[in-house]
């Protein structure tokens, strides 16, 4: 794909199944076994069986393999398999990969999952412990003797760059906050569900890294999320309506660094969402007013204001105001602030639901589902829409 024209991926491919497991602070389970459930409930939500699988894509931070979830599961024969690095940046990539995979003919049906014990075992809140030596961890060599350690302090250093040029106090990030709590309470799979908060709540929890509180924060959860790609001529003929991917991108801005790009000219943006953005709106033919709901990823609230505004839903600095009008249904299962923090992978299985028409928090008509991934880092984003 070219960053400076539309793809011919558009249309061509569908999200048709979605399944998850239980998500939790302690599963007691193995991530494989996680992997595998989520797998086959997937396959089951789309009417599809192992055997018609022969394409998995999963995240390079996964532990585990693609062939070793095929042995769990009873699938066969793969003849594509691939992964996608960047943590959370992953999310939508994954699905971009699967489409590229069935619009190609390399494979007819792609498995994208993630699982992990993220709570229970490796927590990557905790940040950074130890690291084997690369050449992307050089980078952070530059900012970890100073005491920026854990992705909350990275995140911080841009928000208060964020607070400081467009006047603002850290109060603002609650709005964002609330909104994906608002949502968790009405869902009986997110773990705040039944528990919504206040602008009040939020200004009083404590601070973790400032301006970042620790309702500014995403939660850390155990549990597996895994989603089907096929053909759009195939998934009409499957259990559910299909959700089309209307256009799939991924983006790594200039000076890009990992959770660190402290080193370009200006630190109130994200340029790499802003490449998604631009190449989102390019294929799809849509615009922001088109769009019906949005999954915009949520690991830290400051991030969603720029977001937001990359995007081109409201001017630079004015994030918040946007998300406090309720003018775009927002991470409407709680997100990850709310329901589970899955690497973004539920926020795409979220999008299904609402084209479907089977989401808690249904918008009614919902046609267009825009879902980015991870931010901070080389990223990627989607746009759904409804068949026909």
């Amino acid at each position: 794909m070219s960053a400076r024209r539309a793809d011919s991926l558009g249309g061509r491919a569908a999200v048709v199944g979605i399944g998850a497991t239980a998500f939790s602070k302690d599963s007691g389970r193995s991530e494989l076994a996680l992997a595998a459930e989520a797998v086959r409930a997937a396959l089951a939500d789309a009417g599809l069986t192992p055997a018609d699988v022969d394409g998995m894509v999963t995240f390079t931070m996964d532990t585990s393999s693609e062939i070793t979830v095929a042995q769990a599961t009873g699938i066969g024969e793969l003849s594509f398999f691939s992964r996608v690095h960047y943590g959370g940046g992953a999310a939508c990539a994954t699905v971009q990969q699967a489409a590229l995979a069935v619009a190609s003919g390399l494979a007819e049906v792609v498995v994208c999952y993630r699982a992990f014990n993220e709570r229970s075992g490796r927590r990557f809140g905790a940040g950074v412990q130890r690291r084997e030596p690369s050449a992307e961890g050089v980078a952070l060599g530059w900012a970890l003797p100073f005491g920026l350690l854990t992705p909350a302090s990275w995140v911080a250093m841009a928000a208060r760059r964020y607070l400081h040029a467009y006047g603002l106090e850290p109060e603002v990030f609650g709005h964002v906050a609330v909104t994906a709590r608002r949502h968790a309470a009405t869902n009986p799979a997110a773990h705040f569900h039944g528990r919504p908060i206040t602008l009040a709540d939020h200004a009083a929890s404590r601070w973790i890294a400032e301006p970042l509180r620790l309702l500014d924060c995403c939660q850390e959860t155990d549990g597996g999320q895994a989603l089907v790609v096929t053909s759009v001529e195939r998934a009409r003929t499957l259990r559910h309506p299909p959700a089309v991917i209307a256009a799939a991108a991924q983006g790594a801005g200039r000076a890009q660094e990992q959770m660190t790009s402290f080193y370009r000219d200006d630190l109130t943006g994200l340029p790499e969402m802003g490449l998604v953005a631009r190449q989102l709106w390019r294929t799809s033919g849509l615009g922001p007013g088109d769009i019906d709901v949005g999954v915009v990823y949520d690991h830290f609230t400051p991030f969603v204001l720029t977001q937001l505004e990359e995007f081109g839903f409201c001017p630079p600095g004015e994030g918040a105001a946007f998300v406090a009008s309720g003018a775009l249904p927002l991470n409407t299962h709680g997100g990850q602030l709310g329901e589970a923090y899955l690497h973004g992978m539920n926020g795409v299985a979220e999008a299904v639901r609402q084209l479907r028409g089977t989401a808690v928090n249904q918008v009614a008509g919902a046609r267009h589902a825009l879902v980015t991934a991870g931010t901070g880092v080389p990223t990627s984003g989607l746009i759904l829409r409804a068949d026909g």
